[in-house]
């Protein structure tokens, strides 16, 4: 299948999530993804024992989320000829994509200002924890720590007086997978057409601070976080709960407009324009925030999930169920969309799995093409190098290069 980046070559040394998950996409768009890992191999191998998933080359999920669609080589990066071997590699390359940092690329010969020199056409994509300037531009950066909560996701999304959020992994990281490779697409523009090479880095903190752009400019006029549901500015975007104990979400941003419908479709046309509630600029200078959130919450739990989304789907009122992963596996919007996919691995079992959301009218649905165990394509690569099979058993027995390894 011809994908929108048939051509482009990308060489990843990346780890854990966030960076993988972007030469994942690449390589969904058609782009020739090499993943070369050391000789002990990115430790997202074994991450399902952290995800509470099933962790074996015939089915691993934990690592399949952010490299399917690649070529899997090992090589020692610290030795002389791996290191030469690495700059072949990248002299064919288009893109050289790491989350490795920079202290470390420095050691190795890898950094930006090494491989510029080296390699003027390459485009150098880099996913930080904190940026390149300031104090901590060399600590380690994860997620939960560098976008979750000093990003101050966790401190604006939590319920008033309540404790944080707990997420699922990787929330952030795979929002700054797609940054990334975005920003990769427009490298690429510029190598195409001048002929030089970029640098292009997304760190997880800034990521965060973008992503809560509302939050982050409205603040500093005062608006204050974290928030109540019992205190928002419009009562019809917010959280309820149902008979059946479910909750939902609406997001009525018109409230004026939509007032009447609403309070008709709650079943208080008792309620239909008082003038204490059908203007909210009043309820929020009158502080009646709490107090119109209760009646809402009491016509809510008069029913059960399912009349609700009815309901307000056919007045055109936008409203849906919080649901849980185990729920979305039956959504047939996902389904329909493709947004979710339902592989057979090699262990034989048949699993769910999200396709990333950017879509191409020429390429239609994406080949998803399972990770294999570390080192499956050294042989096969290094030969696109003109090494032989001796030659690369050779470097094998002396921990220059390895071949297949289970985990």
């Amino acid at each position: 299948m011809d994908g929108i980046l048939n051509g482009v070559k990308v060489i990843d040394m990346t780890t854990f999530l966030a960076a993988p998950t972007v030469a994942r996409i690449l390589g969904e768009w058609g782009a020739d993804v090499i993943k070369v890992e050391s000789l002990k191999g990115d430790p997202g191998r074994t991450q399902g024992s952290v995800f509470n998933m099933h962790y074996a080359d015939d089915e691993n999920l934990g690592f399949d989320i952010s490299n399917m669609n690649k070529r899997f080589v090992t090589l020692n990066t610290k030795s002389d000829k791996g290191i030469e071997i690495m700059y072949q590699l990248l002299d064919k390359a288009n893109v050289f994509l790491t989350n490795i940092r920079s202290k470390s690329l420095a050691k190795m010969g890898l950094d930006y200002a090494t491989l510029h020199e080296k390699f003027p056409e390459l485009i150098f994509a880099q996913v930080l924890g904190y940026g390149e300037n300031g104090d901590k531009r060399d600590a380690a950066g994860f997620d939960a720590t560098c976008y979750m909560a000093r990003g101050g996701i966790l401190g604006t999304t939590m319920e008033l007086n309540e404790t944080p959020m707990n997420p699922s992994n990787g929330y952030g990281d795979f929002q700054v997978s797609m940054c990334l490779a975005a920003g990769i697409c427009g490298a690429l523009v510029k190598q195409f057409n001048q002929h030089v090479g970029e640098k292009v880095t997304v760190s997880l903190h800034h990521a965060a601070l973008f992503m809560q752009n509302v939050a982050m400019v409205s603040a500093q006029y005062g608006n204050t976080y974290p928030k109540s549901r019992k205190a928002v500015a419009n009562p019809f975007n917010n959280t309820y709960k149902t008979k059946d104990n479910r909750w939902l979400v609406m997001c009525v941003p018109v409230f004026g407009r939509d007032y009447n419908k609403v309070m008709t479709v709650l079943g208080r046309k008792d309620l239909l324009d008082d003038p204490r509630y059908n203007d909210v600029d009043k309820i929020n200078k009158n502080n009646l925030n709490d107090e119109f959130i209760d009646i809402m919450g009491a016509a809510f739990k008069q029913q059960d999930l399912a009349y609700w989304t009815k309901i307000f789907s056919e007045n055109d009122l936008p409203l849906e169920a919080c649901l849980t992963p185990t729920e979305i596996y039956q959504d047939e919007e996902a389904l329909k969309n493709d947004e979710l996919r339902q592989m057979v691995f090699p262990s034989g079992n048949e699993r769910m799995i999200p396709t990333n959301p950017v879509k191409f009218g020429s390429q239609g649905k994406p080949e998803l093409k399972v990770s294999k165990a570390q080192g499956s394509d050294t042989v096969e690569v290094l030969a696109e190098l003109g090494y032989s099979k001796d030659e690369v058993a050779a470097m094998n027995a002396d921990g220059i290069v390895g071949l297949t390894k289970s985990i």
